[in-house]
């Protein structure tokens, strides 16, 4: 497989995607806040032959465009239903970690017809105080540009993140030195957008479900996951320990394989 970056105009955006290839079952694949298409690289290779993932860089995110500013969780599932349309590849598996978890449920419940199947990592219902401890990041404090991708790596793990690889997953050298893709007001206001309570849309579509929590997880707690998985018919919940919220990372041999199951009984 070869894997293929485009970039498509969608709804006058022009957003990034990659194309990991093959002919297999097509999976639709919405990475989180801060993140890249790219992300699902090692996913789509654990999946591949049967499966064939298509990962989209929301706005604001990679080399995506940021748009009129705009961060709702409307304009995320405008996006993707309209890139998901453009595919002409039918009703597809839709993947989705942390807040592009939260907009894949949303899709499948505002456009069923596009959306044969979910798999959500780590979204929640509700995504605000006390229910989810640390709905907001800040990151308003992060540097802006260091001299080395190792000096930048230390400003932000200096700011309380232990590891810093997945934000640097968005980490580009530019002529004033090292800096990120996204931009830090842009994210802290699609955060503040995502803060809410999205029962009514996770409980709005009843095609076949996976939720995959992680019971070290600081942004999900298991006790919501386990209330989704029990209010929501057609859904199966597993649980992953010994990794944090992001377990296509920390486990990504568990997250496929879990991944797999599902997808192999839909």
């Amino acid at each position: 497989m070869t894997a293929v970056e485009t970039m498509t105009r969608v709804r006058g955006l022009r957003l990034a995607s990659i194309d990991f290839g093959g002919t297999g079952t097509p999976i639709l694949a919405l990475h989180g806040h801060f993140g890249r298409a790219r992300a699902f690289a090692r996913l789509a290779a654990d999946l591949a032959p049967d499966y064939r993932v298509i990962a989209l860089e929301q706005r604001g995110h990679g080399h995506s465009d940021r748009g009129d500013g705009d961060f709702s969780q409307d304009a995320y599932v405008a996006d993707a239903a309209e890139f998901a349309r453009g595919l002409g590849l039918g009703p597809l598996i839709v993947l989705g970690h942390s807040m592009g978890g939260v907009t894949a449920f949303h899709l499948a419940a505002r456009h069923p017809g596009l959306v044969r199947a979910l798999v959500v990592e780590e979204g929640g219902a509700i995504n605000r105080q006390p229910d989810a401890p640390h709905p907001v990041l800040d990151v308003s404090d992060w540097p802006r540009r260091a001299a080395t991708l190792a000096g930048l790596r230390r400003q932000i793990e200096a700011r309380g993140i232990p590891d810093a690889s997945y934000f640097l997953e968005s980490a580009v050298e530019h002529a004033d030195g090292w800096g990120l893709l996204f931009d830090y007001d842009d994210m802290m206001a699609s955060q503040r957008a995502l803060a809410g309570d999205w029962w009514a849309q996770w409980l709005g579509s009843d095609c076949p479900a996976l939720l995959v929590h992680v019971l070290d997880s600081v942004v999900m707690p298991t006790a919501m996951a386990r209330r989704m998985a029990e209010r929501r018919p057609n859904t199966v919940l597993r649980e992953l320990p010994g990794c944090g919220h992001w377990v296509h990372d920390d486990d990504p041999g568990g997250f496929a394989g879990v991944v797999r199951e599902f997808l192999s009984a839909v």
